[in-house]
């Protein structure tokens, strides 16, 4: 199974399974997806419409992570529940404190 991080030039990418329309917005764990990775799971209360369900995925990732929404982009999957999203900065550092984070789901 791959990891659900991976580095990337600038930054690093975050494979997501998203959950719209959920009771809460929450970070639920990690899940096997249909490519052979891990992805993180994550609930949002908001409509898979108008790109609502993405926003509020960005917004609870960044207020977890503690930096700017601003650096987060959905590159890959922006319909589909499956998503690639991009976290810019320096690859090295945000490797380490996303793995760190990820190791506490």
């Amino acid at each position: 199974m791959k990891p659900a991080l991976e580095g990337a030039a600038g930054g690093v990418r975050l494979f997501v399974r998203a959950a719209p329309r959920a009771s809460r917005n929450a970070v639920q764990g990690m899940a096997p997806g249909a490519d052979d990775r891990m992805q993180v799971k994550i609930s949002v209360t908001a409509v898979p419409e108008d790109g609502k369900a993405n926003a509020a995925i960005i917004g609870l990732l960044a207020k977890a992570w503690r930096i700017p929404k601003s650096s987060i982009s959905v590159v890959a999957g922006g319909t589909d529940r499956s998503k690639i999203l991009f976290v810019a900065g320096e690859t090295e550092a945000l490797m380490t404190r996303l793995s760190d984070w990820l190791g506490g789901l």
